[in-house]
């Protein structure tokens, strides 16, 4: 054997050898990873499988692991999405808390986050008495929306892109038959199993709350919320117009939504809704008093093709001016799923219904968030 194929074959064992090593030491982070957190790991960014274009970043990705303690709930999953905004995390913790506390279904949480915010929340996911719930995280990319959103300073969710998550419900949740979306200033009292079971007719899609069933109808009135679709088309349009929509129909609730996501995708949801996005980009379509780019596409898309949630199920308005007078504390505690949506937030300052919030919240570990009460802002 010449000296030069004696070099090369010497050269072809190193590096078979190198690769040996490389392999063990990447078998050994993801063991480490798996003891830090037994019931999620790390996706390393080589072992992904998602497509590029899918507005993911699959490197920061967290994701279930099979392999979770004897105490791991069993039976049909239920697949709950969320989002969790840096400014407002201690929101989506605290609903996942509830969620998870009330029942004992095998509820599987998918988080969606913006890339600065996933290290603060895992900490906190890894807090004492939140171990046992099973997530995984997935980053955001705002991208997504390019081109698709009018950033009008008038609309309040033009500058907040994960409030468009939940047209995306397919892509974060991709192998579910159901999905539970809710948003993240909620709490739930009651089995979120109930929810999940909502009658869903084929063609129907999705399920909602109704503006004008009997919880919502009378907090409507009186405020500074809409209750039909006129509220938030501009019906001067021609492109609304040629719709033949009845202005006076009943708007419903995008904050939770029950969806199936075999219809969803058969029916071209997020098509639709993008599409609709983006013509409200070259023609304002959308009713700048009511200052949502969110609810305008769904109504637009589900115009009396969805189904309805229970009204005990999506107790709402909680944020909104004097909700403290419009309900008793013993309905509240009776209801299924608490919102307060509006502008003042449970977490926040002159919140009706506080101390139904506060039961649920951990505190942020990493000491960033903070609730605000009378007695001590740095809880």
């Amino acid at each position: 054997m010449t000296l030069r194929k004696v070099n090369l074959v010497i050269l072809v064992l190193l590096a078979v050898a190198f690769l040996i090593i490389v392999q063990r030491n990447l078998f050994n982070l993801s063991d480490f990873l798996r003891k830090e957190n037994p019931d999620a790991i790390v996706v390393l960014p080589f072992e992904s499988k998602l497509s590029q274009d899918s507005g993911l970043d699959s490197g920061l990705d967290q994701a279930l692991d099979s392999g979770l303690d004897s105490g791991a709930r069993s039976g049909v999953q239920i697949p709950v999405l969320i989002t969790a905004a840096e400014e407002r995390l201690g929101a989506a913790v605290t609903a996942i808390n509830s969620i998870f506390s009330n029942t004992k279904a095998n509820v599987v949480f998918t988080i969606v986050a913006l890339n600065q915010t996933v290290r603060q929340l895992r900490t906190w996911m890894s807090e004492p008495k939140l171990k046992r719930i099973r997530y995984k995280i997935v980053v955001f990319d705002p991208e997504l929306l390019k081109g698709k959103s009018l950033h009008d300073p008038a609309r309040a969710q033009a500058s907040k892109p994960l409030s468009f998550v939940r047209f995306y419900l397919p892509l974060f949740v991709p192998d579910a038959e159901k999905v539970i979306y809710v948003d993240d200033d909620i709490i739930v009292q009651g089995d979120i199993q109930e929810l999940f079971q909502v009658h869903i007719k084929p063609g129907q899609t999705a399920a909602f709350s109704d503006d004008c069933d009997s919880t919502a109808k009378g907090i409507v009135r009186g405020s500074s919320h809409q209750n039909t679709y006129l509220g938030f088309l501009d019906f001067r349009k021609q492109s609304i117009k040629a719709l033949g929509l009845r202005a006076n129909t009943c708007s419903f609730s995008p904050g939770v939504i029950v969806a199936n996501m075999s219809e969803w995708k058969n029916h071209n949801i997020t098509e639709k809704l993008e599409q609709w996005l983006e013509l409200d980009t070259r023609e304002n379509l959308f009713s700048k008093t009511s200052g949502d780019s969110v609810t305008p596409p769904l109504l637009l898309v589900f115009y009396r093709r969805h189904a309805n949630i229970t009204p005990i199920w999506h107790i709402r308005h909680l944020g909104s001016l004097g909700a403290g007078n419009r309900f008793s504390s013993g309905f509240l505690r009776a209801a299924k799923l608490l919102h307060w949506d509006g502008h003042y937030k449970p977490w926040g300052h002159g919140a009706a219904f506080t101390d139904l919030w506060d039961q649920w919240y951990i505190p942020d570990p990493t000491g960033s968030f903070h609730r605000i009460r009378r007695h001590d802002d740095r809880l």
